[in-house]
């Protein structure tokens, strides 16, 4: 009986952490396509990743919602960009019920289209996310960073 009971509870662990984990994959889903989009230097359709209401912060400012955020800043600003790579790319996903709690840690590299010059620096990115029937959709974001070493 003791055995059944072991055996029952190993699988349910497993059981646990094979859903956990494709949870986490699916939110981390999520930010790589935010990714991708910015290293495409296209904004288009990324309003989708977030729910409505969601809340951008970036380098100590409340950027307010994502679409005011795409239109205002992020957009002109990839305007300016011949491109925009990311690099030693780290996540870490924490998922507790219905949300999930990120971060992110890189390097960028953005080479301006005015006069390839570069810009290369360190960032880090913290979001909630929360699980809806659509799947994944981020709740409130804050970036900030500093020029690489």
């Amino acid at each position: 009986m003791k055995q059944i009971a072991l055996l029952l509870m190993l699988f349910i662990s497993c059981s646990n952490l094979y859903g956990q984990n494709k949870e986490e994959e699916a939110v981390k889903n999520v930010l790589k396509i935010y990714q991708n989009k910015l290293e495409k230097l296209d904004t288009t359709g990324v309003t989708v990743l977030f729910l409505p209401g969601a809340k951008v912060f970036e380098g100590g400012k409340d950027e307010g919602g994502i679409q005011g955020y795409l239109d205002h800043h992020l957009a002109p600003e990839l305007k300016a960009f011949k491109s925009f790579k990311f690099s030693d790319y780290k996540v870490d996903v924490k998922i507790n019920g219905d949300y999930a709690y990120t971060t992110e840690t890189y390097l960028y590299t953005i080479v301006l289209a005015k006069d390839d010059s570069q810009i290369k620096s360190q960032g880090v990115a913290t979001s909630v996310l929360r699980k809806t029937k659509d799947g994944w959709k981020i709740e409130m974001t804050h970036g900030s960073y500093r020029r690489a070493k």
